[in-house]
């Protein structure tokens, strides 16, 4: 199989945990030359160092995505470190599940949700785009989630940034066609990625359940999915759910990995026992 990554150029927010950590990780063992960035230094700057043990090549900038001057001199840090940029990966998110009646504890992490989701991945096309167009050919991968499909009961406002990550993406796709290819990655349930953690209110997750919610709460509470046996943990079952961020990582590879002429438009990952709606 080809290795189309080689020596690309990759600039990626998010880097320091989760999904941007593993992104970083895998492309970099393929050969890709990274530019990691997070709002957490310390942590974006531990995935630089994994890089760079394994003899990969990595820089490392303190970035807040919500900040366009900070994003437009990460794009100038890649420009100076490698002389170009291939690939952009807006990964950095939060997700802040709940109510409408929940504004008043909700209100602060909705409107971070707003900054970092949509204005943060529109800062993260702005800063690359005339680079990319410059050179004639780019590649622009925007993460964004199930819950953009289709709004839901306690996911009003994290839905409708990820619905506007689509919409941003779309319309790229159609201004830029022949320049920058454009990718749009939608994660269903990955627990593991720490992303939960900027959830308000546990319950909201109905929205996306449906009538599912009580079997998989149940099953939550009684640990089931890591039983001996259950094949919830295990990727090899039909049953297996829910998913690890591994396979997230993975796909966004395979749509780096591709010849320039081939683009990966629209890509949904799933565990294949989860229950979800969306």
């Amino acid at each position: 199989m080809n290795n189309y990554i080689q020596d690309k150029v990759i600039v990626i927010t998010g880097a320091g945990s989760g999904f941007g950590r593993l992104i970083s990780l895998k492309a970099a063992d393929l050969g890709a030359r990274l530019v990691c960035a997070d709002v957490n230094a310390e942590t974006n700057e531990a995935t630089v160092n994994e890089i760079r043990t394994s003899r990969g090549q990595a820089i490392g900038r303190r970035t807040d995505v919500t900040r366009a001057e900070e994003m437009a001199a990460l794009a100038q840090a890649a420009l100076q470190q490698f002389g170009r940029i291939d690939v952009m990966i807006n990964n950095a998110g939060v997700m802040p599940l709940a109510f409408y009646s929940d504004h008043v504890a909700a209100s602060r992490l909705w409107d971070r949700s707003i900054d970092i989701n949509i204005k943060g991945v529109l800062n993260g096309i702005v800063a690359v785009y005339d680079q990319m167009i410059a050179q004639g050919r780019g590649h622009i991968i925007n993460i964004s989630s199930i819950y953009g499909n289709f709004p839901v009961a306690g996911a009003g406002v994290y839905g409708a940034t990820k619905a506007a990550v689509n919409f941003l993406s779309e319309s790229l796709r159609v201004e830029s066609q022949g320049k920058i290819k454009v990718t749009i990655v939608k994660p269903s349930g990955v627990p593991a990625t720490g992303i939960g953690g900027s959830v308000v209110n546990m319950a909201a997750v109905v929205g996306i359940l449906g009538q599912n919610a009580a079997a998989v709460m149940a099953a939550m509470q009684a640990g089931a999915a890591r039983e001996a046996g259950s094949g919830e943990a295990d990727p090899e079952s039909i049953g297996y759910s829910p998913l690890s961020p591994v396979h997230i990582a993975e796909q966004v590879i395979h749509a780096i990995n591709q010849p320039w002429g081939v683009t990966l438009g629209d890509i949904t990952v799933r565990a294949a026992g989860e229950r979800f709606i969306l």
